[in-house]
């Protein structure tokens, strides 16, 4: 999942993911974006979609999960994982597999007050 830095969520599709290590020749998905300053890139294993919630214990779900992350203030990959953590300490007894977060952010670009964030290319540098 990407957190954009003006708020909203993008799911980056990985059709037919398989577990690392469990098959010799294991074909992967190569999935491609573009993250922008002030974007974070959420990878996590099932665990956390798979969690068990609620008196039917429901799986959380991809749809649950992505409603959180629109839900969080774009402030970056700490932030990110930090609510994660807490959401996860809430499942308490929902978690039946291990759970794996990874979050990658592009640093925002700072801007003087009525400025608007420019992007950099080509590897230039302001």
């Amino acid at each position: 999942l990407i957190q954009r830095a003006h708020g909203s969520t993008d799911c980056l599709r990985t059709p037919g993911g398989l577990l690392i290590g469990a098959l010799p020749h294991a074909p992967f998905t190569t999935a491609h974006t573009r993250l922008r300053p002030g974007d974070t890139l959420l990878l996590y294993t099932d665990g956390l979609t798979e969690a068990r919630t609620g008196p039917d214990r429901e799986l959380y779900g991809e749809d649950a999960l992505r409603a959180f992350i629109t839900a969080q203030p774009p402030a970056g990959p700490q932030a990110l994982i930090t609510a994660l953590k807490g959401l996860l300490a809430s499942f308490d007894n929902g978690l039946d597999d291990d759970t794996a977060l990874l979050a990658l952010g592009v640093p925002a670009m700072p801007t003087a007050p009525g400025d608007e964030p420019r992007e950099r290319t080509g590897g230039q540098h302001p």
